[in-house]
C-alpha cells in the first residue's frame, strides 16, 4: 500500500459516503431480505443489511459503483456488522467468515471494474469493522457493574473470523471504524496482529473513532487525547474520527487530533443533525456538508474526507469537487512523550518531569486494610478506597492481588471492571501490578487507557522477557522493568545498571518499545534490618537511578518506597521519615515515580532534626566508621520520640449586628465581613420566602451600593474583591433552595462574560481581579479558570449566549494564542466584543495583532478599573456603535503608526556590524570565574530568608494601588486600603512561616561559555571540548544593535568566560492554598495568596542573584540597602528567555534540561512555555559589568530566517513564537 500512503501525501484523499443510507432508499422487504437461500429462516432478517451482500449483491455493487464515480477513492465493504456477536441477533454468526469474503469479493469486483474504465485513477477497498453491539468497559446492567457481556478473548475470537474473511475476500485495508470504547477497539487489534501473524502480511490500518457529542469523549468515557494514547502503538496509516457529529461539530476534535498524531488524519461526519423529515434523514444538504469541510483543508487538518451517516454519493461529489485542488495535511515531528491514560491522559513531559505519586492503597501486599476488604469480598469499600486516593492526589493506581488465599485473576478483573464504572477513579491511569504473568494479562484485558504493566523482568530468561513484552507492547501499555535476570535480584549498583540496560536494549532493539514506555524498578530494599549487607540498599538505589537516568534515554525510573521501611512496621513515624529522607535524595537523583502512600509521607523539612538526621545515617548508611551504628541508634530513638502537634483558635466580634436585615447585608458587603452572611440569608428567605429575592433584593442592593463605591472611587480593587467572597458565600447557601423550587439560578444583569486565561498560560490573578469587578457592577461571570482551550472558550460562550468574551494571558506565547482564537470567532461568525487584557499584551499588539483578524470589536483593557466601563459603553442601546467606531478608528491609527516605523529596521547583518561591543578588547574585560560549575540545588528556603529582597511596591500594583512601597502606605487616596491589605498580607505570610506550608525551592548553575555570533555555547568542562547546549539570541535591529551574545567573551579570542542560570520558585502549594480558598468562595484570600507567591518567588529569584554575585566574588564586596537591591544597583543582569531582551520563550527548555529543573526546584513548563507554578522565576546570569536589560522588537525577516536555521525550527515556527515582536 506505499501507492495510497504517496497519494496521501500528495494530495486529500476521499472516502466513500455512507452505505446504510443509500440502502434504505431501496425499501427492502422482510422478503428481499431473506432472498432465496435464507427464505426458509426462523427469525426476522430485515435490517440486517450485511445480509444484502448474499440476497442482493447488485444494489450492494450499485452503491459501491456510484460512489466511485462520483470520486470516491476508497470504498468501504458492507460489513459493519458482519461479526459473530452483531449476527447473533439474527441467529447467523456461523456465516460471518463467509459472509466478510462474499462482501470484501463484491467491494472488490466493483473496483476492478473502475480501474479498468479509469485506468488513471487509484482504487482501494477497505474492510469495515464495526464496534459490534457489546462493549468490554462497560455493564448493561446499572446494578452489576462489575458484569460484563462479553469477554476480551471472545471479543478477539469474533474479530479474528471477520478479519480473516475481509483479507480473503481481497481488501486494501482494514478500517475499524466508530469505535465507542477502546477496549473493544483493542480487541480488534490484538486480533490483527494474531491473523497477520497467521497469514504472514499485513495491511495498513485506518481506525476512526466516534466522539459522542461536544463533551470531546468517546461513549465509554475517554477523551480523544487519552484514545489516541491508547491505541497509537497500533501504528495506524490513517487516524480518525466518524458519526455522531456533523462536520460543524466535529471540527474541534479534528483540530485536536492533527495536534498529537504523527500519522495521517481523516474523518468522515454525518451530513448534520438527524432530521426524519428530510430524504436521508438528516439536515444537511450536499452543498452545506462540501461548503464546511473547505475549512478543514484550508487549515491544514486533514488527509483524507469523506462521508457518515446521512451522506450520499452527491455529497462525496460535492466535498470532491471543494476539495481535490487543496494542499493534505503535512504529517507534523512529534517530540516522544511519555504519556499513561485512562479516562484522561497523564503526560511526563521531558526528563525535568515532577515525581509522580503511584497510589499503593490499593495493593493487598502493602496496605493490610485493603487486603482484609478483599478476603472478605467487601469490593464496594475497596473502590472507595480507590477513590480516595486518586482524591489524595494520586497520579496512577497500583492494584495489586498477590496474595495466597485470592484468586488473583478474578479479583484483578472483577475490581477493573468495578473501577471502569466510576469516572472520578478511572480517569487515571492503572499500573496492573502482580508477579504472575497470568494476573497481568487478565488485568490488560479490562482496561481501555494506556496502563502501565508491573512488571516484567529477565528472571526466566530472555525468550520469555521478549514474549511478554511483545504481549504487553500489543496492548498499548508500558511496563515496569525489574532489576532481576537470570542470576536473580541485583542488590549493587552495578548490577542494577547492568540489567537494566541489557533490558532496555532488548526492548527498545529487538521488541521495538518505545523508550518513553520503560520504567526501571531498580528495587528498593529493605534498610535497618540488623544485617551488615542491607545497610547500603538505599544507597544502591539511588545511585543507580543517577546512572540510569544517561545509560537509558527515554526510560523513567520507579520504586516501591514502603518495602524501605519494613523492619519499623507498626512505627508510623519513623516509617513516614524514612520514606520523606529516602524520596528527597532519591529524585534529586532522578527518580521519576514512587510507588507511595500519599498519607504516609512527611514533609522533609518539617522533620524533627534529631529524627531527621538519625534517618538520614541510616538511609545513606555515613557515620558507620565514626563509632556509630545508626541502625541501633534509630531503634532506641524511636522508642522514645512523640511528635508535636500545635492547635490555634480564633473569635472576634462586633456591634453592626443590631441594625436592620438590610443594614446588616450592606455592612457586610462593603465591609467584606461573612461571618454572619449565612443567617442573615436565612432570615432574609424566610422574610422573603423565595431564595432568588434574596438574591435580587438585599443581596444585590448591597454589591450595587459596593460596585457605586468603587466606581467613584471610594472603594479600592481589595475592598472589592472581599465583598464578592460575602456575596459568594450567600448565594453558595440559598442555591439548594432555589434549586429544590426547581428554579434558575440566572438572575437579570447586565450582561453576561465568559472569560478564561487562554491555554498553555497558568496565571490568572489579573483575570480573577477582573471577574470580581465584573460581578461587582451587575455582570454575570463565568470564569472557566487556566489553560483553556479555544474550543472550549467558544462552546461555553455559544451555550450561555455570551455577550462579550474575555481573554486573558501573561507570557507572549498566550498573545499568539488569543490571534489564533480571534480568527476561530471570526471563522465561526462570532459578533460579540472580545476583550483582552493580561501583563504581556498591549493596546499596539491588540490593535496590530488580534484586531485585524475579527471583524467584531477586539478591546485592549488596561486594567479592572476600567473594564466595568468597557462593558457599560458597548451594552448601552445608543452609545454601542459609536464606541466600536471610535474603538476600531484608534486601531487603524495605531497600524498606521506602527507600519510607518517598520521602515527603520536594519538588515540583521548590519546590525552584528553596529553593536556598540563589537571592537571590544575582552582580554582587558574582568570575567570572574564562578566558585563552582554545574548545578546547585536549594530545597524548603525559608521565607525569613527571602523576605529581605521582596520588593512590595508590584504587590500594590496586582491590587491596582498605584505607588511605590513604603511610600504608599501614607499615600493620601490609597494609603488607607494599602496599609489594610498589607497588615493581610503580613499575616498570611505569618501563617505561611508558622505552619511551614510552603516549600520554596531554587536551582542555580553555571558553565564555561563563548559566544559564537549570537549564540552562546555552554561547555560541559574547562577543556571546552562538548558542547552541551547552544543558547540562540536575537539581536536589536535598530539603535544600538544589542544582542545578549554580546556580554560574553567571543568563541574567537580563545579567552575563558562563564554564563550561569537559574529557576526558584515559590511553591505549586500556593496554587494548592489558592485553589482552598477560591473553592471557599474567598477570592479576596484566593488572590492574596497568589500575589505573596509572585512577590516571595521574584523575591527568592533576586536573593539567589545575590549568592550568585558572591559565587563569583564581585558581591562579596557589595553593601547595598534593600532600596539599592530593588534598584538594581549591582553588576550583572538575569535576563530570562521570554521577556524583552530575548523574547523567544522556548530557550527555556534548554535552561529547564540545563538546570534539570523539575528535579532540583520542581518548576516545569506547559506545552505554550508558561512555568508551572505559576509563582515561578527562571533566567540567565550575565556577569559582564556594563551589562544592562534592554528590549528587542521589530524583528526584521532576514534574522527570523536565520534564527530558524540556528534553532533548527521552521520559518513559521519562530513567526508563531516570536509574533508580538515581528517587524513585518
Amino acid at each position: 500500500m506505499q501507492i495510497l500512503e504517496q497519494v496521501l501525501k500528495e494530495r486529500i484523499v476521499f472516502l466513500d459516503g455512507a452505505m446504510g443510507t443509500m440502502l434504505q432508499r431501496y425499501k427492502f422487504t422482510e422478503a428481499d431480505f431473506r432472498g432465496e437461500r435464507f427464505k426458509n429462516s426462523t427469525h426476522d432478517l430485515k435490517g440486517n443489511n450485511d445480509l444484502l451482500c448474499f440476497t442482493q449483491p447488485d444494489a450492494v455493487k450499485e452503491i459501491h459503483r456510484q460512489y466511485f464515480e462520483a470520486g470516491a477513492d476508497i470504498i468501504e465493504t458492507n460489513t459493519f456488522n458482519a461479526n459473530s456477536i452483531s449476527q447473533a441477533d439474527y441467529h447467523l454468526s456461523s456465516i460471518c467468515y463467509e459472509m466478510n469474503v462474499e462482501a470484501a469479493k463484491l467491494a472488490c469486483s466493483v473496483a476492478n471494474e473502475m480501474k479498468k474504465k479509469y485506468p488513471q485513477r487509484p482504487f482501494w477497498v477497505a474492510g469495515s469493522i464495526g464496534p459490534t453491539n457489546r462493549t468490554l468497559s462497560l455493564s448493561p446492567d446499572v446494578n452489576n457493574p462489575g458484569y460484563r457481556a462479553v469477554s476480551f478473548d471472545e471479543m478477539v475470537t469474533c474479530y479474528s473470523e471477520q478479519i480473516r474473511g475481509l483479507m480473503d475476500g481481497g481488501v486494501d485495508l482494514l478500517m475499524p471504524e466508530t469505535v465507542f470504547d477502546t477496549l473493544n477497539l483493542k480487541a480488534v487489534i490484538y486480533a490483527i496482529d494474531l491473523v497477520f501473524k497467521e497469514k504472514k502480511t499485513t495491511l495498513p490500518l485506518f481506525i476512526s473513532v466516534t466522539i459522542t457529542d461536544n463533551s470531546g469523549r468517546t461513549l465509554s468515557g475517554q477523551t480523544l487525547e487519552a484514545f489516541w494514547y491508547s491505541i497509537q502503538h497500533a501504528k495506524p496509516l490513517i487516524i480518525g474520527v466518524n458519526c455522531a457529529l456533523g462536520a460543524r461539530e466535529m471540527r474541534p476534535f479534528i483540530h485536536q487530533l492533527t495536534q498529537i498524531a504523527d500519522c495521517y488524519v481523516g474523518c468522515y461526519p454525518n451530513a448534520g443533525l438527524p432530521n426524519p423529515l428530510s430524504d436521508t434523514g438528516y439536515d444537511e444538504t450536499p452543498e452545506m456538508t462540501a461548503s464546511l469541510v473547505v475549512d478543514f483543508a484550508d487549515s491544514g487538518l486533514i488527509n483524507l474526507i469523506g462521508g457518515c451517516c446521512g451522506t450520499t454519493p452527491d455529497h462525496i461529489r460535492a466535498i470532491r469537487a471543494s476539495l481535490e485542488k487543496k494542499a493534505p495535511r503535512v504529517l507534523p515531528t512529534i517530540k516522544p512523550l511519555t504519556v499513561y491514560s485512562g479516562l484522561e491522559t497523564f503526560k511526563i513531559s521531558d526528563e525535568y518531569a515532577p515525581f509522580v505519586m503511584v497510589g499503593e492503597r490499593t495493593n493487598v501486599t502493602g496496605s493490610p486494610k485493603f487486603a482484609e476488604l478483599i478476603r472478605k469480598s467487601d469490593f464496594d469499600t475497596a473502590v472507595a478506597i480507590a477513590r480516595q486516593q486518586v482524591e489524595n492526589g494520586a497520579n496512577i493506581l497500583d492494584i495489586n492481588f498477590d496474595e495466597g488465599m485470592l484468586e488473583s485473576e478474578k479479583c484483578m478483573t472483577h475490581f477493573l471492571n468495578l473501577i471502569a464504572s466510576e469516572p472520578e477513579i478511572s480517569r487515571v491511569p492503572f499500573m496492573i501490578d502482580s508477579s504472575k504473568w497470568s494476573v497481568l494479562l487478565a488485568g490488560l484485558k479490562c482496561t481501555q487507557g494506556k496502563s502501565i504493566v508491573n512488571s516484567l523482568s529477565l528472571k526466566d530468561g530472555e525468550d520469555d522477557f521478549v514474549k511478554k513484552a511483545e504481549i504487553t507492547k500489543l496492548f498499548g501499555a508500558a511496563a515496569v522493568v525489574m532489576a532481576f535476570d537470570e542470576k536473580g535480584q541485583a542488590t549493587t549498583r552495578e548490577e542494577k545498571v547492568r540489567i537494566c540496560k541489557r533490558a532496555y536494549d532488548i526492548l527498545t532493539k529487538k521488541v521495538g518499545f518505545r523508550a518513553e514506555d520503560i520504567i526501571f524498578d531498580t528495587n528498593i530494599l529493605t534498610v535497618a534490618t540488623g544485617i551488615d549487607e542491607h545497610d547500603n540498599y538505599a544507597v544502591e538505589f539511588i545511585e543507580a537511578v543517577r546512572e540510569l537516568k544517561t545509560a537509558c534515554p527515554g526510560a523513567r525510573t520507579s520504586g516501591g518506597v514502603s518495602n524501605l521501611s519494613f523492619s519499623f512496621r507498626g512505627q508510623n513515624v519513623i516509617r513516614e521519615a524514612l520514606h520523606s529522607v529516602f524520596l528527597f535524595h532519591a529524585i534529586k537523583a532522578g527518580l521519576d515515580m514512587g510507588i507511595v502512600n500519599a498519607g504516609m509521607l512527611a514533609v522533609y523539612d518539617n522533620l524533627d532534626p534529631v529524627l531527621r538526621e538519625k534517618v538520614e545515617d541510616v538511609v545513606l548508611n555515613r557515620r558507620r566508621f565514626e563509632g556509630h551504628n545508626p541502625t541501633e541508634e534509630l531503634v532506641e530513638f524511636s522508642k522514645t520520640f512523640k511528635q508535636a502537634k500545635t492547635e490555634q483558635t480564633e473569635n472576634d466580634k462586633l456591634a453592626w449586628r443590631k441594625g436592620s436585615l438590610a443594614e446588616r447585608v450592606a455592612h457586610a458587603m462593603v465591609h467584606g465581613v461573612d461571618e454572619f452572611i449565612e443567617a442573615d440569608s436565612e432570615e432574609a428567605r424566610q422574610e422573603l420566602q423565595d431564595p432568588l429575592k434574596v438574591i435580587e433584593g438585599p443581596l444585590m442592593e448591597g454589591m450595587k451600593v459596593v460596585g457605586d463605591l468603587f466606581g467613584a472611587g471610594k472603594m479600592f480593587l481589595p475592598q472589592v474583591v472581599k465583598s464578592a467572597r460575602v456575596m459568594k458565600k450567600a448565594v453558595a447557601y440559598l442555591q439548594p433552595y432555589i434549586e429544590a423550587q426547581k428554579k434558575s439560578a440566572v438572575l437579570d444583569t447586565k450582561g453576561r462574560i465568559v472569560i478564561a486565561t487562554v491555554k498553555g498560560d497558568v496565571h490568572d490573578i489579573g483575570k480573577n481581579i477582573v471577574s470580581v469587578v465584573l460581578s461587582c457592577n451587575g455582570y454575570e461571570v463565568i470564569d472557566l479558570g487556566v489553560m483553556v482551550s479555544c474550543e472550549n472558550i467558544l462552546k461555553k460562550a455559544i451555550e450561555v449566549k455570551a455577550d462579550f468574551v474575555g481573554m486573558s494571558g501573561l507570557i507572549t506565547p498566550s498573545l499568539e494564542e488569543m490571534i489564533g482564537n480571534a480568527k476561530e470567532m471570526e471563522r465561526l461568525g462570532f459578533k460579540i466584543p472580545l476583550l483582552i487584557g493580561g501583563a504581556t499584551t498591549s493596546r499596539l499588539h491588540t490593535a496590530i495583532k488580534i484586531a485585524p483578524h475579527y471583524s467584531g470589536l477586539v478591546e485592549y483593557v488596561a486594567d479592572a478599573s476600567l473594564v466595568a466601563q468597557a462593558c457599560n459603553e458597548l451594552q448601552h442601546p445608543e452609545r454601542r456603535a459609536g464606541y466600536i467606531q471610535q474603538g476600531k478608528e484608534k486601531q487603524k491609527r495605531l497600524r498606521e503608526q506602527f507600519l510607518a516605523k517598520a521602515t527603520e529596521i536594519i538588515p540583521i547583518q548590519e546590525a552584528r556590524q553596529k553593536t556598540p561591543l563589537k571592537s571590544l578588547d575582552w582580554s582587558k574585560v574582568d570575567r570572574p570565574r564562578p566558585e563552582f560549575t554545574g548545578v546547585k540545588s536549594f530545597d524548603h528556603i525559608p521565607i525569613e530568608e527571602i523576605e529581605p529582597f521582596i520588593d512590595w511596591s508590584p504587590f500594590f500594583w496586582s491590587w491596582e494601588l498605584k505607588g511605590s512601597y513604603p511610600a504608599i502606605l501614607e499615600h493620601a487616596k490609597y494609603g488607607v486600603e494599602a496599609t489594610k491589605i498589607f497588615k493581610d498580607a503580613q499575616e498570611l505570610l505569618k501563617k505561611m512561616k508558622r505552619e511551614k506550608i510552603l516549600r520554596p525551592r531554587a536551582v542555580i548553575g553555571f558553565w564555561p561559555a563563548n559566544s559564537n555570533g549570537d549564540d552562546i555555547e555552554i561547555y560541559a568542562d574547562e577543556t571546552r571540548a562538548q558542547t552541551l547546549e547552544t543558547f540562540c539570541m536575537l539581536r536589536q535591529q535598530k539603535e544600538q544593535c544589542r544582542s545578549l551574545a554580546d556580554y560574553v567573551a567571543p568563541k574567537s579570542t580563545g579567552l575563558t568566560d562563564y554564563i550561569g542560570a537559574f529557576a526558584v520558585s515559590a511553591g505549586h502549594e500556593i496554587d494548592v492554598l489558592a485553589e482552598k480558598y477560591k473553592r471557599e468562595n474567598d477570592d479576596y484570600m484566593s488572590i492574596m495568596t497568589k500575589a505573596i507567591g509572585d512577590r516571595l518567588a521574584e523575591g527568592l529569584a533576586e536573593m539567589m542573584h545575590k549568592r550568585v554575585r558572591d559565587y563569583c566574588g564581585y558581591g562579596r564586596t557589595e553593601n547595598l540597602t534593600s532600596d539599592q537591591l530593588i534598584r538594581e544597583e549591582y553588576r550583572g543582569i538575569r535576563p530570562a528567555p521570554g521577556y524583552p531582551a530575548c523574547p523567544e520563550h522556548t530557550e527555556k527548555v534548554k535552561l529547564m534540561r540545563l538546570l534539570e529543573a523539575a528535579k532540583n526546584s520542581g518548576v516545569t513548563l506547559t506545552e505554550n512555555m508558561a512555568m508551572a507554578p505559576a509563582s515561578s522565576v527562571s533566567g540567565y546570569y550575565f556577569n559582564y559589568d556594563d551589562a544592562k536589560y534592554f528590549t528587542v522588537s521589530q524583528l526584521g525577516r532576514d534574522q527570523i530566517e536565520d534564527y530558524a536555521k540556528r534553532k533548527g525550527m521552521s520559518v513559521a515556527e519562530v513567526e508563531k513564537w516570536l509574533a508580538p515582536v515581528l517587524g513585518y
